[in-house]
């Protein structure tokens, strides 16, 4: 009997301490769509492919319906940091893709390290790093929470989108030199590529691309929810005329121009299944994270805008390569053995002329040209040149040093100046003193927004608020994005894989919510600089 009672004991421990383990997904897939507005997914929605890689999503997956960027400037750099770190410009410290340094009086690129050396280029674009990002990111708390046995892999055409969703402890990230056509990385990481990626850029796809040319998928007049090729309303990244595109004499002298073609995409679809199959990721119970970005919807967005072919075409072929790589992730990680969240760092505005040519209100703001007219408007006034730095990140950056060693000019009078003129220009909405700005009347979600976006170090002086549908320079075709408005903040959030159920929820959640949520779902800590929280309803 006391044989059988312990036998017992023995089976229940068992049983309860099988039922603390916790299970885990052995991939984790980030995808970030550079330049996808939220209602891409149903505007293009019954020409998605049934086994195509959007509707699979939705169909299967968990899709919130209101995610919002809670600040501003919504770019790419601050998207990708604030989706990985669950965190804000405010905290993270990544401002805008690029900002003036009020401390080291000097512009500053989000990912440029010149303590660091290019790997795979000789290019100034291998040196890059992380090391401007104050906070760490989803990557570096599991690599924390499995003692660093976690393989993190950031992966994306531009350096930016690779390099900071990987965050400070990744074991690689990479991104796209356009000068030579090969992948890069920097000292940051290693100090030669991996045998795989020299292969790979060996093998010189980009040209065979070229070759290929660049047709719709489907006949032309098909594309009903687009405006007709060849239009005013566009820049003409790839030269003169439309569809089809003849890339043919770009085959081995131009390596740029792949940014503004599907082709990009395919580029970056290609290299992460290689770095998949070559790094083994998702190989064994260890948690591992891939980043992937896709660069080229912004590429193709600026320069046609949203209601271009070039546009819908784009989204046509990247659901059909989505679709073939959740079928690669199937066939190599498992069914339902990984993790994969979609999502994108800003949407974008529709092109102003496009708008005004249909009696909508829009405009273009030539930068440029407010920041030497107020410059003038200062000279004449106190006898100085440059007094305003520059305007950047909607953001008028006072040249301070100049005003604090000439006792003649109080920055009193100069912002004084700056606010009268702004005020009047018919592009802008609201202009304040932003460390006056909890004092401001003002809505209370842009108040929000914009305090989020707040770095003082790295923020200017003068915040400015455009109307809607006004938009920085593209004064002859393209659009841009960077404000706080929905066509620019209100972004896709699709969850799939493991653990995920099929369902949706509307009510407003955000970008700084995907970390923290990813947090719960692994049960790792969040991220050091996190402000977000856990969507509920996708744990349920």
């Amino acid at each position: 009997m006391k044989k059988s009672c312990t036998f017992l004991l023995f089976l229940l421990g068992f049983y309860f301490g099988q039922s603390q383990i916790i299970h885990k997904p052995k991939l984790v897939i980030g995808i970030t769509i550079d330049q996808m507005r939220w209602d891409y997914l149903y505007r293009y929605e019954n020409r998605f492919a049934s086994n195509g890689g959007f509707k699979r999503l939705l169909n299967k997956g968990f899709s919130c319906e209101n995610t919002l960027i809670p600040y501003t400037p919504t770019v790419t750099a601050s998207g990708h940091a604030s989706i990985y770190s669950g965190s804000i410009p405010a905290i993270n410290g990544i401002t805008g893709n690029s900002w003036f340094d009020n401390v080291n009086q000097q512009y500053v690129y989000c990912t440029d390290d010149s303590t660091v050396s290019p790997v795979g280029t000789t290019s100034v674009a291998g040196k890059m790093s992380p090391v401007n990002m104050l906070s760490n990111s989803i990557c570096d708390e599991l690599k924390l929470a499995t003692n660093f046995r976690s393989k993190v892999i950031g992966i994306a055409l531009k350096d930016r989108g690779g390099i900071l969703p990987a965050g400070h402890s990744a074991d690689a990230a990479y991104w796209y030199d356009s000068k030579s056509g090969n992948w890069i990385t920097s000292t940051y990481y290693m100090n030669e590529l991996p045998t795989w990626v020299t292969a790979f850029n060996n093998e010189k796809n980009i040209d065979k691309y070229y070759q290929k040319g660049w047709s719709t998928m489907y006949p032309k007049e098909s594309y009903l929810q687009s405006t007709n090729d060849e239009n005013e309303y566009e820049v003409k990244a790839l030269g003169p005329g439309g569809f089809p595109y003849d890339l043919r004499p770009l085959v081995g002298k131009n390596y740029n121009a792949i940014l503004a073609t599907p082709y990009g995409n395919t580029l970056t679809t290609e290299f992460a299944k290689n770095a998949i199959k070559n790094e083994k990721l998702g190989a064994d119970s260890i948690t591992d994270f891939l980043a992937i970005s896709y660069s080229s919807p912004d590429y193709v967005g600026h320069s046609f805008g949203p209601n271009s072919i070039e546009t819908e075409d784009t989204y046509l072929r990247l659901d059909k390569e989505l679709g073939e790589l959740l079928d690669f992730f199937d066939a190599t990680v498992g069914k339902d053995q990984y993790l994969l969240f979609l999502s994108a760092d800003h949407g974008a505005a529709h092109v102003p002329a496009f708008l005004k040519d249909k009696k909508i209100p829009a405009g273009n703001i030539n930068i440029q040209f407010l920041v030497d007219t107020l410059n003038k408007q200062l000279k004449d006034k106190f006898g100085k040149v440059n007094l305003i730095q520059d305007i950047i990140n909607s953001q008028v950056v006072i040249n301070l040093p100049l005003i604090e060693a000439n006792n003649k000019v109080r920055i009193e009078d100069v912002t004084k100046i700056i606010l009268h003129y702004l005020a009047n220009e018919k592009s802008v909405y609201r202009t304040f003193l932003l460390d006056d700005l909890q004092n401001t009347t003002l809505n209370s979600t842009l108040k929000s927004m914009i305090a989020n976006g707040y770095y003082p170090a790295r923020s200017g002086h003068i915040q400015i608020i455009f109307k809607p549908q006004w938009i920085e320079n593209f004064e002859k075709g393209g659009t841009t994005h960077a404000v706080w408005n929905p066509y620019d903040a209100h972004i896709p959030l699709i969850w799939y894989g493991w653990n995920i159920k099929n369902g949706a929820v509307n009510r407003k959640t955000y970008m700084t919510d995907i970390a923290p949520t990813l947090a719960a779902l692994l049960k790792i800590q969040e991220p050091n600089g996190s402000i977000g929280n856990v969507i509920t309803e996708l744990l349920k």
